[in-house]
C-alpha cells in the first residue's frame, strides 16, 4: 500500500485538485481552514484515485477479462470512467432504487450497468457472483490495498499545497479514504491529527473505535456517500493505527455545511463531501485555533435535493417564512395584507387564497403566504407590522422545529 508509488502511477491522469485557504470560513469557525476540492474531479469525487490505481495494477489477463464493481454512485463512476480510458471492460451492479441520473452517468462513461437488489448488500452479492461466474475481477469500493493507496494521494497534494497541518478532517464511511490519508501522512513523516467524520445515523467506524456494538438501524441520510453499515476490515485496521478519533454529526449540521460552502466558497458538495465542515459546526472546540485540512470529497448531489437543502436553510435563518393569515372575506382585505407586507419590505414568493376550507367560517378566508426577508429580525418586524394592522397571523419558526 505505497501511496507515494500510487501518486507517481496516477500522474496527470487524475485532476490535481486545488487546496485553498478559506478566509471567511476560518473567521467564522475559529480555525485556519484549508479546503481540498475533490469535488472538482471529472466525476466530482475522490473515488477516481483509488479506482484508477487499482486498474493500473491489473495483469494483462485480468484487464482482458474485465472488472466488476458494486456502487450506487461515486465508486461506480470512478471505475467506469477509468476502465473506459484504459480499454478495460467494466460491469457495474447498482441497487434497483439508484436514481436514474446516476445510472445514466455511469452508463455514459461506458460501463455495463445492471440494476440488481434492493440493498447495497444484495448488489454486492450479485457483483461477487458475477466476478466468480464470468472470471472478472471484483473492485471493492474501499477495502482493497490498491484502492486505499490511490485514495491516500489526496493527502500528498493537500500537504504540499497547504504546508504543515495540525489536523485533517476526513469524511468516513467504509474507511478507505481515512486509511489512505493515514498511510500518506506517515509516508511523508508528517504528523497531523487525523479525525474521521461520520453521520450519527451511520457511526460504524466511530463504534469500532469506541469498542461498542454497531447494530443500529439504517435511516435515510443526506450523506449517502458515507452511509456504510460496516467498515472494511483492512481499512479499519489501518485507520485505527493512524487516526486519532472519529466524531459524528447530525443531518442539520450537514445541511448547514452544504449551504455554507455554496454561499461562501461558491462550490457544490454532496452530503458526504460536506461532513468535514459539518464537524467544525458540531464540535466548535475540536480544532480551535489550529491549521486544519478539510477534504471536500465529492459534489454529486441531486439538484432537487440541493434546492430543498437551501430552502430549509433559508427557513432556519428566518429568511423564508410561511405565514397563515385569517381574513374577513370582503373586498380590499387581500390588498391590505399586500400593502403591509410591501411597506415592511417583505417579498411575497408564494400565495394561496382559500375560501372553501371547512374549518374556516363562511364569512372568512384563509391566506397562506410565503415571504422572503433579510433575516429573523426582519421577519419578526414584518409579523409585528401585520399584527399592528389588526391582521391575524400565525407562523412556524423553523429554528424551533
Amino acid at each position: 500500500m505505497d501511496v507515494l508509488a500510487a501518486a507517481q502511477r496516477l500522474g496527470e491522469d487524475i485532476v490535481r485538485t486545488p487546496t485553498l485557504w478559506s478566509e471567511t470560513l476560518s473567521d467564522m469557525l475559529g480555525a485556519e481552514i484549508y479546503l481540498k476540492f475533490e469535488n472538482l474531479q471529472f466525476t466530482a469525487s475522490f473515488k477516481e484515485r483509488g479506482a484508477r490505481n487499482k486498474l493500473l495494477l491489473l495483469t494483462d489477463d485480468e484487464a482482458a477479462n474485465g472488472v466488476v464493481a458494486m456502487s450506487a454512485g461515486n465508486h461506480a463512476q470512478g471505475v467506469a470512467r477509468h476502465a473506459g480510458l484504459l480499454g478495460i471492460p467494466a460491469t457495474i451492479v447498482m441497487p434497483e432504487g439508484t436514481p436514474n441520473t446516476k445510472v445514466e452517468q455511469t452508463s455514459r462513461l461506458g460501463a455495463d450497468v445492471r440494476l440488481v437488489g434492493e440493498t447495497l448488500r444484495e448488489s454486492t452479492a450479485e457483483a461477487i457472483a458475477l466476478a466468480s461466474r464470468d472470471g472478472m475481477l471484483f473492485v471493492h469500493p474501499f477495502d482493497d490495498p490498491a484502492v486505499i493507496a490511490g485514495q491516500g494521494t489526496v493527502s500528498l497534494e493537500m500537504l504540499a499545497d497547504a504546508g504543515p497541518l495540525d489536523a485533517i478532517l476526513v469524511p468516513t464511511g467504509g474507511g478507505g479514504l481515512l486509511a489512505g490519508i493515514g498511510l500518506g501522512v506517515a509516508a511523508l513523516s508528517d504528523n497531523p491529527r487525523l479525525i474521521g467524520v461520520q453521520t450519527s445515523s451511520y457511526p460504524a467506524m466511530a463504534d469500532l473505535f469506541a469498542e461498542r456494538s454497531s447494530n443500529r438501524s439504517a435511516p435515510a441520510t443526506l450523506a449517502e456517500g458515507i452511509a456504510v453499515r460496516e467498515p472494511g476490515k483492512m481499512s479499519a485496521a489501518i485507520a485505527r493505527r493512524h487516526a486519532e478519533q472519529i466524531v459524528t454529526v447530525e443531518e442539520s449540521h450537514i445541511e448547514d455545511a452544504i449551504a455554507m460552502l455554496l454561499d461562501i466558497e461558491k462550490t457544490v458538495v454532496e452530503g458526504a463531501g460536506a461532513a468535514g465542515i459539518a464537524a467544525l459546526l458540531a464540535h466548535r472546540n475540536l480544532v480551535a485555533g489550529q491549521r486544519v485540512g478539510v477534504v471536500l470529497t465529492g459534489g454529486n448531489i441531486d439538484t432537487r435535493l440541493l434546492t430543498n437543502v437551501l430552502m430549509r436553510r433559508l427557513g432556519r435563518d428566518g429568511r423564508i417564512t410561511a405565514l397563515r393569515i385569517l381574513l374577513t372575506d370582503r373586498p380590499g382585505r387581500l390588498a391590505a395584507v399586500a400593502k403591509v407586507l410591501g411597506d415592511a419590505g417583505a417579498n411575497v414568493i408564494e400565495l394561496s387564497h382559500h375560501r372553501m376550507s371547512s374549518h374556516v367560517a363562511a364569512t372568512a378566508a384563509e391566506l397562506d403566504v410565503v415571504i422572503e426577508t433579510r433575516g429573523r429580525e426582519h421577519t419578526e418586524a414584518v409579523i409585528a407590522a401585520l399584527r399592528a394592522a389588526k391582521i391575524m397571523v400565525e407562523f412556524e419558526d423553523a429554528e424551533e422545529e
